[in-house]
């Protein structure tokens, strides 16, 4: 099963579609707080339909709290728009953990550094970042295609 982690997520479609693919991909879905929004949100709720309760789900009240849990450090992967390796490029695996961060400016210079694995999408140079609930879907679709291949 793959770990979908949202650090500080702010909007709560977004979240809730995510939510949505992580219940449709059989995959985790790992929150790290703040959020930006209240889980019990409207939107939140609409967007996951009534599916999130099928969803698998952690909250943390920090990262740190998430990263005490985490079996295999080198299993983690941190999505950027700054780093060089396409998520194309890498090999996943069944367990692995794909973190994306808030919205309005991703993953911080302080975050990014407790990780040695950074991914990128590749983009046109016309646009600055992908929505993030599409980012998910494009990484999550592509681990799971190479587990399959793997079984």
């Amino acid at each position: 099963m793959l770990n979908v982690v949202l650090v500080e997520p702010e909007i709560p479609n977004n979240t809730g579609n995510i939510g949505r693919l992580c219940v449709g991909t059989e995959s985790r879905l790992h929150l790290i707080h703040p959020f930006g929004f209240v889980i019990n949100d409207k939107n939140l709720k609409r967007s996951g339909l009534d599916y999130w309760v099928h969803l698998d789900v952690t909250e943390y009240q920090n990262a740190e709290e998430w990263i005490a849990q985490i079996p295999d450090q080198s299993r983690v992967f941190l999505m950027s728009s700054h780093s060089d390796k396409s998520y194309l490029e890498n090999e996943f695996q069944d367990g692995d953990w794909l973190v994306f961060g808030k919205e309005s400016v991703g993953l911080s210079k302080e975050f990014m550094a407790r990780f040695e694995n950074h991914l990128t999408i590749p983009m046109s140079k016309l646009i600055r970042s992908f929505n993030i609930a599409n980012s998910v879907a494009f990484v999550v679709g592509e681990a799971k295609r190479q587990i399959a291949l793997k079984k």
